[in-house]
């Protein structure tokens, strides 16, 4: 029995995680953390990381970016395993990420869907063979609730792009001017917000009379739920070190 603490239990993936734990004999939420207590939760509930007194196996974090590194301090104290899912993470928080690496398992990736990540492993393949002549733009579609901008999975994809490159291509967050002539060595990112989406990414190669697109679709929260579920699975029990869907896949 794989016992998970739960840090943003009471927000939206929080409480999808908590009903799809409940579905699984092999696992129960030990504890819960976030700001707000759901009076429904059938566990401990704490307001912070430094409150909760709960034995666990794994921390699962689907919470504010600026909550995380009190939760790193937590996890680093408690030696307790933690699978980062929150996404835009400062440059200082990952530094503490980083840094926690070498005292815990830590697991982070900016997209917890298993589709994403082969989507990622894909755009390595086919990128040498394109880039010459190909612009490459990304467009991604969130519901109207989701604070950062652009997604953190539309710059997974950008990176996974780049990291192919022969010529290192330039991020271009939207598109506005009269004369903002798109280059080859441009990599637009484009962000639609609206209603409810779950979230939606395309990546677009456009060349000469042609154009290939990459379309990843999430039809529910459960694909990033699933994965996490993944994630802490494989990381209760591992040494200290730094972990991602690379090595989950």
């Amino acid at each position: 029995m794989i016992r998970i603490i739960l840090h943003g239990s009471s927000g939206r993936m929080g409480r999808v995680l908590r009903e799809m734990i409940s579905a699984n004999p092999d696992m129960t939420v030990a504890a819960g953390i976030d700001s707000y207590t759901d009076s429904d939760a059938d566990f401990p509930q704490f307001k912070t990381a430094a409150e909760c007194t709960e034995e666990g196996d794994v921390v699962i974090d689907f919470s504010n970016h600026a909550a995380v590194p009190a939760l790193i301090d937590f996890c680093r104290s408690r030696s307790l395993p933690v699978v980062v899912c929150t996404t835009a993470l400062t440059d200082e928080c990952l530094a503490a990420v980083e840094a926690a690496a070498s005292e815990i398992p830590v697991f982070r990736s900016a997209n917890m869907s298993l589709g994403i990540n082969a989507l990622a492993k894909a755009l390595k393949a086919v990128t040498p063979v394109l880039e010459p002549t190909f612009n490459v733009e990304i467009v991604e579609k969130h519901h109207n609730k989701k604070k950062d901008s652009p997604s953190g999975t539309a710059v997974l994809l950008a990176d996974a792009v780049n990291s192919a490159c022969r010529n290192k291509k330039n991020y271009i967050y939207g598109r506005h001017g009269k004369d903002d002539e798109c280059k080859i060595t441009d990599l637009g990112i484009h962000a639609v917000r609206g209603g409810t989406i779950p979230g939606e990414h395309t990546v677009i190669f456009a060349g000469p009379d042609e154009v290939i697109e990459f379309t990843h679709t999430a039809l529910s929260r459960n694909i990033f739920a699933e994965g996490a579920l993944k994630a802490a699975e494989f990381l209760a029990g591992k040494p200290a070190g730094k972990y991602s869907m690379d090595d989950l896949i």
